[in-house]
């Protein structure tokens, strides 16, 4: 006969068998990262199948890049997210500021491209794009233009209030400014070609410095703007809605950009960070992300199929062809030209 204390001890051992399911269900795990198609592809086909496997609920916190740094900034010693997707400019300064822990994710890594791979040990990209021209199909039919072919194209007088391009404190923005300062004779160290041509070309052309995807995307289809400076991946978004478009690289060459991931420091540690992340370099979901947002993959051994693989950088050979821009040295003085940007081209 079973004592009362028996049955106490016993109807304990009962409830935990089911408190500590319930438990792990209700830990959560914070990823922040652009909206957008990477928002529509990172819900999609990487959270249900995670969530399934451990245990865990998922919540998707959207906004760029910048957005994102600026949220670490913060809540600095105090962090609620567990997850930063940022792009790899200022993924350097979320890295440099003691934002991202080292990463500790298993033998995926020795199956990314060089490229993916960020010096730092405590960031890597999960996924590329290239930066380029979006531009209406229907309104350079219209005007009878050809299609653009150079960073300097932007300073056509011909397309007057018909150009969108992302502010400075944007990844597209810096791009273009660094992009057009170099086909113009400067570059990182020596920015002002790029000031200038901003300044006394191409800000005529400019009907707006918009950071939104979904007001770029308003402004194309609406037929207010007929170009823009924008990645492989948003022109893809662009093209699925039926809007008829097309994406080209400048022959001076296209920027490849990193679409960093890290998991972040300065609040409680969670495992399912770091598993996170492993889990969004596998193979399958490397190739279930890029056809949902048109984002190439890092994993030498994602087969996308062809079909999927139009106006991104996919494999070695894409990625090759793309340059790449100093982002140290853009960090190093991208409060200065920041101030600039806002003092002489967006007044």
């Amino acid at each position: 006969m079973m004592t009362i204390r028996g049955v106490f001890l016993a109807s304990i051992a009962i409830a935990a068998t089911h408190v500590v399911p319930a438990l792990a269900q209700d830990k959560t795990l914070y990823v922040a990262g652009s909206g957008g198609s990477m928002e529509k592809a990172i819900r999609s086909d990487v959270f249900p199948a995670f969530a399934a496997k451990h245990g865990v609920k998922l919540e998707y916190v959207a906004g760029n890049s910048t957005d994102v740094l600026a949220k670490l900034q913060a809540q600095k010693g105090s962090q609620q997210i567990d997850v930063a997707i940022i792009d790899d400019g200022p993924m350097a300064q979320a890295v440099a500021l003691g934002f991202c822990r080292p990463l500790d994710l298993g033998p995926v890594v020795n199956d990314l491209y060089d490229i993916a791979r960020f010096p730092d040990g405590k960031s890597l990209a999960f996924a590329l794009l290239g930066a380029g021209f979006v531009y209406s199909k229907d309104a350079f039919a219209r005007n009878n233009w050809p299609v653009p072919t150079s960073w300097n194209d932007l300073a056509d007088p011909k397309f007057k209030g018909k150009i969108v391009i992302p502010p400075l404190n944007n990844t597209y923005g810096v791009i273009s400014l660094v992009q057009v300062a170099k086909a113009n004779g400067g570059g990182e160290t020596n920015i002002e070609p790029g000031f200038a041509a901003f300044k006394n070309k191409i800000g005529p052309n400019v009907l707006a410095y918009e950071p939104s995807p979904g007001k770029m995307t308003e402004l194309l289809q609406s037929g207010q703007a007929a170009l823009a400076v924008w990645g492989s991946s948003r022109a893809k978004a662009l093209a699925d809605s039926g809007f008829a478009s097309d994406f080209v690289y400048p022959k001076e060459g296209g920027v490849v950009i990193g679409v960093g991931i890290c998991p972040v420091a300065g609040g409680k540690e969670s495992p399912e960070a770091q598993a996170f992340i492993a889990h969004l370099l596998s193979p399958e979901i490397q190739v279930a992300m890029s056809k949902t947002s048109g984002l190439a993959p890092v994993n030498k051994k994602a087969d996308l199929p062809a079909e999927y693989r139009a106006g991104m950088p996919y494999g070695p050979e894409q990625v090759a062809q793309l340059k790449t821009i100093d982002w140290v040295e853009i960090n190093r003085q991208r409060d200065e030209w920041n101030k600039r940007w806002v003092r002489e081209i967006e007044r």
